[in-house]
Parts: structure tokens; C-alpha cells; sequence
């Protein structure tokens, strides 16, 4: 998001709050520690969770005001409080640790609630194909790497196998915590990365299934686990569509009770899941999907949020608090980054040759790959199991909770920056030889008549699509406009449905010039941006008007504005006409408001009839 936060910062202010928070640090962290040397457990508990919430906050607010990312200073809250780096506020890990895993599973059930099947289905192969190789690839990629620097899987140890299976895992609570602060859950590459997350879990079921065998692995266990996840997942969907519909409309005129028997359904689920020796997360993702298409989702997502929110702190800080002291086992620490870098590499060997090939373009398939470039949470526990079972040396361990550390901070940067990172790759790989979707050869350019360009595309161009297509405007002059229509876009599904629609596509980035000015728009005669600034990347509406003031001087400008400043700044550049959303929005709802008062109840019917028949009929391209 591009918004200006309302403040301005200023070191002056910055060390006048610090003073007050400074007081309250030194009057509260000594009374909150004193309290986990007595006897009362209720009292520990409370006493940690306190310190971990004010430990977090301190933190966060000074990562926030260096401009680091929340996640990261929860980690360090829990390195400086904890026994093993830090101050050792809390010695007993245990309790945060069991709170916090509640923040995970209340993360999975969000991200059920929000996932829209219909367009995982639209994903297609690309999901599918990615999903089921990527696990297999990178462990065979990790075999590879590991046994030739040395490592085996002889005389009963299999610090081989472990360290290439917990490196093909990525980590969901990390990436969904990402891509969801950066509006990017919705996306494809969103999609593809969740799906894949999805089929890791299954793997994940595989290894744990395995594990307790790995001698002599027991294919009936592993297919039991997978007949288990089958039938939570079957149970769950008929309750979903025979019983809780009816429940949920009873009690829909009170959200209160919405939100905590959704959060019963969750927890029912898990506790199904845990009955079937399967994941409670797993549980949790099912439930949300289950619930996922009914009209309440979004306020339980809206109330569950910040519930969420103050588990996941808790469970990042716990996270931190595990971290062993890296000047214990120095040789460790090296290892372990060296795995970290080979890991981050292996994502893109396993990802981006399944993708490209499937015509999901360099962006798509490096965005996955970057989005996926670290270790899961989840080979923790595996690593911690094969300790107990006498499987890894507790070095091995520890090599895996440090590239756990190391790819966190990593993977935080990377997906933050991940449009730079993907367009620096992208343009290696062209000068590689590796070619992007191609959009339009030099000799479609010459021949090409187009005259109205899209400059991306969105939800307001995929409406203004459907416009033309359903009342079939003209040009004046016989034809119909939509043969007249370039767009100029990245995402592959975009380009494949448009294409399906006869409307002429060019594969690229419209924040590059070099996409604009060989994309064929030199002679059209209106240009047209619908995407708000605060969802492109890369650019913004001011820029596209300097933009085409250069490559098509002719052309009338039509861009959009979140506010009439932004709007004027857009005038003065030189733009034709600039309309902002909300008051377009708003003219037409006084319109309505003025009908609603003045037409017959009757009358007002046969009008909301035609409204809701207008809107089944819609062709949209983007939901």
C-alpha cells in the first residue's frame, strides 16, 4: 500500500516517546519478571504472556519507525527475552508455546475462510503440477547437495534424508503473513504459492507417517493417514452443506454468536483432525474452507483478524526464544547459512522450470519461487521428533532451527521487495536466453489498428469489458470498439480469458517503458489506466501520464485518482480526465437514493428485479 501514514517522523519525536516508554519499560518488565520465581502457574503463564505482548510492542514500535518488517521484531522480542540469547525474562518456553500455537491454527482457518475455490480450480494444472513436484524435486535436489558435502544416511543416522526433506518444506505462517499484509493472497502467483503450501502439508502427513518406520516404512500407515484427511475433509463438507447453513441463519442476526460458534466449527474440526492423528492446522484450513462460500465469512474474518493477530505475535515470539546462542557451535551457525543460500536456490530449480513451461510467464513463476524460499515451522517439529527417536545428531537440529532464522529474515525482505527481485531475475533471464510470454510480433505492431489502449487490468476493466461485450458499443463508424481494445498486462490468466474473448493482449509490465513503447500504442488515440495507485507496483497514474506524454503525445489520457489532489496533480501533468472511484460511486448512489424516494414500492421492485437479473448476466473477466 502507497499511503502516506499520518504522521511525519522526526527523531525529536521519535525520543520523546521513548522517554515515557522507556519508564514504563523499567516500572513493568521488573514486576512481570519477579512474577514467573513464584510457585503459581496461572501466575507464570500470565506473567509471560505479558512479558512476551511488551517485549513484542517495544520492539515492533522501533522496527516499525526504522521501517523493518513486524515479523522480524517479533523474533527479536523473543530473542532478547528469552533463556538462550537474551535477558532470560522467561525461563519456561512451554507456555508461550502452547498459546501460541493457537495463533497458527486461527491463521489456517483465515486463510480457509478466504480461500475461493472457483479460483484455485482456475489455477488449474499450474497449481496441480506445481503442488505435487515441487516437495520431490527439492528433496531430490537436497539429497544431491547434502551428500556431497559430505553428509550420509549410514549406520542408522539420516541427517541425509531429514536435512533434504525439512528443506523442501516452506513455511506457511511466515509467507501468508506476508503476502496477506501486501494484499497478495488473491493474486495468481498468491494462489499458486498457497496451493502449494497446501500439497506440503500432505508431504508433510507423508514424512510423519514415515518417520516413526523410516527402516522399514509402513505404505499402510501412509495410506491410512491419507484416507484419514479424506474423510475429515468429506465430513466436514456435508456438515458444511446439510447442517450448518440452517444453524448459522438462525443465529445471523447476532454476530457475536456468529463469530464464537465459528470459531467453535474451527475447533470442533481441529479437534476431529487431532482424532485422526492428522494436524490440527490442517484441521483448521479445512473448517475455514468449509465455511469459506457463506454470506458471514467476511465478518467472522473481520472479527477474527485481530484474535489472530495477537496469537500469531505471541507464536513468532516464541519462535525467537528458541534460537540457540550461534556462538555455541560457530561451525553450526556456517552451516547453516550455507544450507540457507542452497535452499533459497533450490526453490527457483524446483519452481520455475515446473511454471514457465506452463505459460504462467517469468513473473508468475519467479513471484512463486521467491514467495516460497524458506524453511517451514512444521520441520522443526520433524527435525525435534528425529532427535527423540535417535535419527539426527542434535547438531543437525540446530542447523535447522538456524536456517529457520536465517530464511525468516530472508524470505521477509524477499517477498517485501519482491517486484524489484523478480524484474532483476527476469531481465537476467532474458539476456539468458529464457524467453517471456510473447506479446506482439514487430509485424502485428505495424499491422495492428488498435485504438484504445488498457493499461493493465483489473476489476474496473474487466467491468468495462462487459460493458462493451454486452451492449456491443460502436466506434461511429460501424465497428464494434472491443476489435479497437489493446490491453497491456502480466497476469497469464488475463491474457488467456481476454484472448478467448478476441480482444488483443500484450504480455508485459506497464511500470516498464520498454513494455510500453514495444507494445504497439503509439497510435492509438485514447489510453486508459483503471488500477488505483495503491495496487500497482512498480508505478502509479501520475508516471503513466508522463509516460504517454512521451510514447503517444497524441492520445487522450484517462487514468485514475484516489483523491481530487491527486486528481488535479494528474491535470496539471497533462491528463485528459481522471476519475476517482468513490465519487463516481457516490454520484450514482444519490441517483438511486433519489429513486428509492420517489418511486412507487411496486415500481421499485420491477427496478431491484432487473438489477439482480443484469447482474447474473454478467461476463466478467475478474470476480
Amino acid at each position: 500500500m502507497k499511503n502516506n501514514p499520518p504522521y511525519s517522523y522526526s527523531s525529536k519525536g521519535f525520543r520523546k516517546f521513548l522517554l515515557p516508554l522507556g519508564v514504563l519499560l523499567l516500572t513493568c518488565i521488573p514486576a512481570l519478571a519477579s512474577g514467573n520465581e513464584n510457585g503459581d502457574h496461572s501466575g507464570n503463564i500470565i506473567n509471560s504472556v505479558g512479558l512476551a505482548i511488551l517485549g513484542a510492542t517495544v520492539v515492533a514500535f522501533i522496527g516499525n519507525k526504522l521501517k523493518q518488517p513486524l515479523l522480524l521484531s517479533y523474533i527479536a522480542a523473543g530473542i532478547l527475552i528469552g533463556p538462550r540469547i537474551g535477558f532470560g525474562l522467561i525461563k519456561d518456553l512451554s507456555t508461550i508455546e502452547t498459546i501460541s500455537h493457537f495463533g497458527l491454527i486461527l491463521l489456517l482457518f483465515l486463510i480457509g475462510l478466504e480461500i475461493d475455490v472457483k479460483k484455485l480450480r482456475s489455477s488449474g494444472k499450474s497449481l496441480l503440477i506445481a503442488g505435487a513436484t515441487q516437495f520431490p524435486i527439492s528433496v531430490a535436489i537436497g539429497l544431491l547437495f547434502f551428500m556431497l558435502i559430505g553428509y550420509s544416511n549410514e549406520g542408522g543416522n539420516y541427517d541425509l534424508l531429514y536435512l533434504a526433506a525439512c528443506c523442501g518444506l516452506s513455511s506457511t505462517a511466515i509467507v501468508v503473513k506476508l503476502l496477506y499484509s501486501k494484499f497478495e493472497l488473491d493474486t495468481l502467483a498468491g494462489r499458486i504459492t498457497l496451493g502449494v503450501l497446501v500439497f506440503q502439508d500432505l508431504w508433510a502427513i507423508i514424512l510423519l507417517g514415515v518417520q516413526p518406520n523410516l527402516a522399514s516404512p509402513d505404505i499402510l500407515q501412509i495410506l491410512m493417514s491419507f484416507a484419514k484427511g479424506g474423510l475429515l475433509v468429506g465430513i466436514a463438507m456435508l456438515i458444511s452443506k446439510f447442517i450448518l447453513p440452517k444453524f448459522f441463519k438462525s443465529i445471523a442476526k447476532i454476530p457475536e454468536l456468529v463469530l464464537v460458534s465459528s470459531l467453535g466449527w474451527c475447533f470442533l474440526v481441529c479437534g476431529g483432525a487431532a482424532f485422526l492423528n492428522l494436524s490440527l492446522e490442517m484441521g483448521a484450513l479445512i473448517a475455514g474452507v468449509a465455511i469459506s462460500t457463506f454470506p458471514y465469512n467476511l465478518d467472522v474474518i473481520a472479527k477474527v483478524v485481530n484474535i489472530r493477530d495477537f496469537f500469531v505475535t505471541l507464536f513468532f515470539v516464541s519462535l525467537g526464544m528458541q534460537i540457540p546462542n550461534p556462538m555455541d557451535n560457530p561451525q553450526v551457525l556456517l552451516m547453516a547459512a550455507v544450507t540457507s543460500l542452497f535452499l533459497i536456490v533450490s526453490r527457483f530449480l524446483a519452481i520455475f522450470p515446473i511454471l514457465h513451461p506452463l505459460k504462467n510467464g517469468n513473473r508468475v513463476s519467479l513471484l512463486t519461487s521467491i514467495n516460497l524460499a524458506q524453511i517451514s515451522e512444521f520441520s522443526l517439529v520433524i527435525a525435534s521428533l528425529g532427535v527423540a527417536a535417535h535419527h539426527i545428531s542434535p547438531n543437525t537440529l540446530s542447523i535447522i532451527i538456524f536456517v529457520f532464522v536465517i530464511t525468516s529474515v530472508c524470505s521477509t525482505y524477499m517477498i517485501k521487495y519482491s517486484d524489484s527481485l523478480q524484474k532483476t531475475i527476469s531481465r537476467t533471464l532474458l539476456k539468458l536466453g529464457i524467453k517471456d510470454i510473447s506479446g506482439l510480433t514487430e509485424k502485428e505492431q505495424e499491422e495492428d489498428d488498435k485504438q484504445i489502449a488498457l493499461l493493465g487490468f483489473h476489476r474496473t476493466a474487466s467491468s468495462m469489458v462487459n460493458e462493451l461485450l454486452d451492449n456491443e458499443n460502436t466506434d461511429g463508424a460501424g465497428g464494434n470498439l472491443k476489435d479497437k481494445i489493446v490491453v497491456v498486462d502480466f497476469n497469464p490468466e488475463v491474457r488467456e480469458n481476454l484472448t478467448n474473448l478476441g480482444i488483443k493482449v500484450v504480455y508485459g509490465d506497464i511500470s516498464h517503458m520498454d513494455t510500453l513503447h514495444h507494445a504497439g500504442i503509439h497510435h492509438v488515440k485514447i489510453v486508459i489506466s483503471t488500477i488505483p495507485d495503491h495496487i500497482l507496483v512498480g508505478t502509479d497514474n501520475l508516471k503513466i501520464v508522463r509516460h504517454m506524454k512521451e510514447i503517444c503525445p497524441h492520445a487522450r489520457k484517462v487514468v485514475t485518482a484516489e483523491s481530487p489532489e491527486a486528481a488535479l496533480k494528474m491535470y496539471e501533468e497533462g491528463a485528459d480526465y481522471v476519475f476517482i472511484p468513490r465519487i463516481l460511486a457516490a454520484k450514482n448512489l444519490i441517483e438511486t437514493v433519489n429513486r428509492i424516494y420517489k418511486v412507487h414500492e411496486t415500481d421499485w421492485d420491477d427496478f431491484r428485479n432487473q438489477e439482480i437479473a443484469s447482474l447474473k448476466k454478467r461476463r466478467e473477466v475478474m470476480q
